[in-house]
């Protein structure tokens, strides 16, 4: 349990550090500039949490009980934090077909979010050096590599992430539908139950930028192998999703099934 704890601790650090950065870039940063530190800081704390969950998940026998608990409450922890950060390239792609950010600003968000997933990965392994735990000190004995996280071969990756990407996009589209109260809960537990199902095969990111901190570090294949994976089945997860419910659907039944934030960005085409 000595581990779990220091495993925790380190989430906790990743958490407040992000919050501070949070707070910090709300009250100094003038007009719109907060927003890409509030980037910055969601995709950070994201990459720190899961870097440190994984380890632990990896080397240690937690049980899929108390793995899919730690998955769902860091998943609910992260949803209130993050103040309308997507951490997500595809999120970023997504506000610019619809119009509702511009290309060059879409890019320096995106910068953001790929230097904090970097900043992350540091993060971890000077977390790691400090040798606190038994988990840590054994994998720096490693010189702090991962191995092959895919459990399949490339197309079943591919597909799982494709998979995950359009359930996630599925239950965002949907989730106005509920209580608010209760939104974060049900996405915590859709993201939940697909790392269960798909995290054996290719971990189940369904996100390029957690991915890249998390995955791409990782040995056993390529780089390019792990873009189609990891980048390309994501995006087209979430566009095989959006012209699911948003054209196909509607088309068929002469009703939109999009929630009104969604109809709103679409206003602004």
């Amino acid at each position: 349990m000595t581990d779990l704890h220091v495993s925790l601790a380190a989430v906790g650090a990743a958490v407040l550090l992000s919050e501070a950065l949070r707070r910090t870039s709300v009250r100094l940063l003038p007009g719109v500039y907060w927003v890409y530190l509030l980037e910055a800081a969601a995709t950070f704390q994201l990459c720190s949490c899961t870097h440190e969950l994984k380890l632990l998940g990896e080397t240690t026998p937690l049980g899929p009980p108390l793995g899919l608990t730690l998955t769902y409450v860091m998943t609910v922890v992260h949803l209130s934090t993050f103040r309308g950060a997507t951490c997500n390239p595809s999120a970023a792609l997504e506000s610019v077909c619809r119009g509702a950010r511009g290309v060059g600003a879409t890019a320096v968000l995106v910068a953001c979010q790929f230097a904090a997933a970097v900043a992350a990965q540091f993060f971890a392994a000077a977390f790691w050096s400090l040798g606190l735990s038994d988990v840590h000190v054994r994998h720096q004995r490693f010189g702090f590599r991962c191995f092959d996280p895919l459990g399949g071969t490339l197309l079943e990756a591919a597909a799982v992430e494709l998979g995950c990407a359009f359930a996630v996009q599925a239950a965002a589209m949907h989730v106005h539908k509920l209580e608010e109260k209760l939104r974060f809960h049900f996405i915590a537990a859709v993201i939940t139950a697909l790392v269960y199902t798909g995290g054996s095969i290719s971990g189940a990111m369904f996100n390029p930028v957690l991915a890249f901190s998390v995955q791409f570090p990782c040995s056993g294949h390529t780089y390019l192998e792990y873009c189609f994976v990891y980048w390309l089945g994501p995006v087209l997860g979430m566009a095989s999703s959006i012209l699911l419910f948003e054209k196909i659907i509607p088309f068929l039944s002469g009703k939109s099934t999009i929630g009104p934030d969604i109809q709103k960005q679409k206003k602004t085409q």
